[in-house]
């Protein structure tokens, strides 16, 4: 007896392998345009910068001048501004999200956990002009009446670092506009660390529990091995959005194109520079030396996540070891 396939069965499989196709491609398409847009972008920068790559070379790395009448211009200052600025707030940021994620996750009363976890998550939703507003009119008068004159007078005397905390009390500066970059992306950070330290399963913490272990090494041997990808995953996150922010950086670094050891002083970023001048730029090498910033912009972060991306290729060999 030969067996017969159903009609109406076959007819579904048929339809269902023709969904199964069309998905791939589909889902192929998306990645393509992904990497095209990619490539779009980084194609116009090249080009719009190429005035500038021809006009100043290597020294438009190395130069600090920045004079649109003259027609000298240099990313030296920028550069530096965009690194501090990012430096500090991930330097801040990541302890105190690493604390909030554990908190929510292993020690938070089960009431508070939702309350908490929305506050976050709502603060993360804050538009940047106003966290630059708060920073101007709120932060940076606090700042500069209370905190930085004893930091200037007890962190200057210190050695090597003193230098670092040396000026006057002004409120603007790179070290003000790293900490509210900091503010900024603690709840990115912390949102993240918070969703993949719940996906560690219960059974493992339990098992640690059981054979004696403290929450700190529960947390330190047992959670964070497990959620390593997503931690720095988390870390890069609020790092990709400390050197992309544009408008409170502009409210709170002081957009001095200069270079000074002071964290106190006035400086300026890539994305400060290119949100005051990129309206105003009145020559074609003013506004190539613009998108010249931008293109290093895009390589710093390019990079960025390539050492992060090596980072994780390291943890995950040492796992299997």
């Amino acid at each position: 007896m030969n067996p017969t396939i159903n009609p109406t069965l076959s007819s579904k499989l048929a339809r269902q392998r023709r969904l199964d196709v069309a998905f791939v491609w589909a889902t192929r398409l998306c990645a393509i345009m992904v990497l095209l847009t990619l490539g779009g972008i980084l194609v116009s920068l090249l080009v719009g910068a190429l005035p500038s790559i021809k006009a100043f070379g290597l020294t438009f790395y190395t130069n600090a001048n920045w004079d649109p009448v003259a027609g000298e211009f240099g990313a030296l200052a920028p550069i530096y501004g965009t690194l501090v600025t990012s430096i500090i707030a991930v330097a801040i940021a990541v302890p105190v999200s690493f604390g909030i994620a554990v908190f929510l996750t292993e020690l938070c009363p089960t009431i508070l956990k939702r309350p908490l976890g929305i506050a976050i998550e709502l603060l993360a939703g804050i538009p940047s002009i106003i966290y630059g507003m708060w920073g101007l009119f709120v932060f940076a008068p606090w700042f500069s009446e209370t905190v930085q004159p004893w930091m200037i007078e007890n962190l200057a005397r210190l050695p090597i670092i003193g230098q670092m905390f040396v000026g006057a009390p002004i409120g603007i500066g790179l070290f003000t506009a790293g900490l509210v970059l900091a503010i900024m992306i603690i709840p990115f950070i912390a949102s993240s660390m918070r969703d993949v330290f719940l996906v560690v399963p219960d059974m493992l913490k339990e098992s640690a529990y059981g054979m004696g272990a403290t929450k700190w090494e529960v947390v330190m041997k047992v959670v964070l091995p497990y959620t390593k990808a997503g931690v720095v995953g988390g870390l890069i996150l609020g790092l990709g959005r400390a050197l992309g922010e544009t408008m409170a950086v502009t409210f709170l670094i002081g957009n001095a194109f200069n270079i000074n050891a002071s964290l106190f002083t006035s400086g300026v970023s890539i994305t400060s520079a290119l949100a005051n001048e990129f309206a105003e730029a009145s020559s074609e090498i003013h506004l190539s030396s613009l998108l010249h910033l931008g293109l290093i912009l895009f390589v710093i972060s390019f990079i960025v996540l390539s050492i992060s991306k090596l980072m994780l290729m390291k943890l995950d060999r040492k796992s299997g070891n």
